[in-house]
């Protein structure tokens, strides 16, 4: 049998239900063995209630029990604690819960083995802690679970790749805790992921923290301090690696070819650019967990959620990527 991909279900009151639905209903993954783990009430309703349609939810108890034919969901039930009283749109301590458990049960899969990696749909970080899962992101989360030290934030489309140097903290305290050996590590990740992904001889861009990569201590002392010494650290393990460059201009430089990935100081420098290039396609990825991790590069869109009119581009790519680098 194929290597199997599970795919967690995130926040149900979300667009996660739908967008699954759809994505495994498209020709780009109609040969991804996968299994959903979530509510399989809540699948069954938006059949009911024709959000999704065309499928047949087939709940099994192991991964095992699947069966892998196009309109067939296999569901890992991860029982919803009330379906009457879950409102679509709206953060809800039952959601959050819910997500949690439903990440937790995947990654317990992909631990033992029985799934190659995991795909998933969009949590909403206020219910999550609303529900006690103080956890900053999906990321955070699935290093803790999996007891993770060394990991990174990447988000990746054909033409562009950024993996992070932090994500889900403020500026202020990115700037008080900033230094060169975490630099180091997300370099190392950087150039360890892109060989397990196929560039043989990786080029690796670092963006600087300031304006103009601080213009040798004109807008900042960041660049002189922290990153140069890394990257010079890593040039003599014998990484290609560039830098540090002025942010303005090397997402463009290697989203036209210049390098193969971009080192991001924090979440938007990387986020923001990676988005306005690439939104509907891009994924989310864990790098230096035990398994492949994927993601749609978007929210929950409480706004749009249970009406059937989400996008699932970018939950199909991330389907597709997880079977592919699995």
């Amino acid at each position: 049998m194929s290597k199997v991909i599970a795919i967690t279900m995130g926040d149900p009151a979300g667009i996660g239900p739908e967008i699954i639905a759809q994505a495994l209903q498209s020709p780009v993954v109609e040969n991804v063995h996968s299994v959903v783990v979530g509510s399989a009430d809540i699948l069954k309703k938006q059949l009911q209630l024709g959000i999704i349609s065309n499928v047949t939810i087939n709940v099994i108890k192991q991964v095992k029990d699947a069966k892998f034919s196009h309109g067939i969901i296999n569901v890992i039930d991860v029982p919803v604690e009330n379906i009457n009283t879950l409102i679509p749109g709206k953060v809800q301590k039952q959601a959050g819960d819910l997500a949690y458990r439903c990440v937790k049960k995947a990654t317990e899969l992909a631990m033992n083995h029985e799934v190659a990696a995991i795909a998933t749909a969009p949590l909403n970080k206020e219910a999550l802690h609303s529900a006690g899962h103080m956890y900053p992101g999906h990321t955070e989360l699935l290093a803790e679970l999996t007891n993770s030290k060394d990991y990174a934030m990447v988000l990746y489309t054909d033409k562009l790749k950024v993996i992070h140097v932090t994500t889900h903290v403020s500026l202020r305290k990115f700037l008080d805790n900033l230094n060169s050996q975490r630099i180091e590590t997300v370099i190392g990740i950087a150039n360890d992921f892109l060989k397990r992904v196929g560039y043989a001889h990786p080029r690796i861009a670092v963006a600087g923290v300031n304006p103009h990569a601080g213009e040798n201590g004109l807008f900042g002392d960041e660049e002189i301090k922290f990153v140069t010494p890394a990257i010079e650290a890593m040039r003599a393990k014998g990484i290609d690696v560039t830098g540090p460059c002025p942010p303005d201009t090397v997402f463009l430089q290697t989203h036209e070819g210049k390098f193969d990935m971009v080192v991001a100081m924090y979440h938007d420098q990387g986020h923001i650019p990676l988005k306005l290039l690439g939104f509907y396609d891009g994924v989310n990825i864990a790098a230096g967990l035990p398994f492949i991790r994927t993601s749609a590069d978007h929210g929950t869109a409480f706004d749009i959620a249970w009406k059937g009119i989400a996008k699932a581009d970018s939950m199909i790519e991330s389907i597709r990527l997880a079977a592919q680098l699995a």
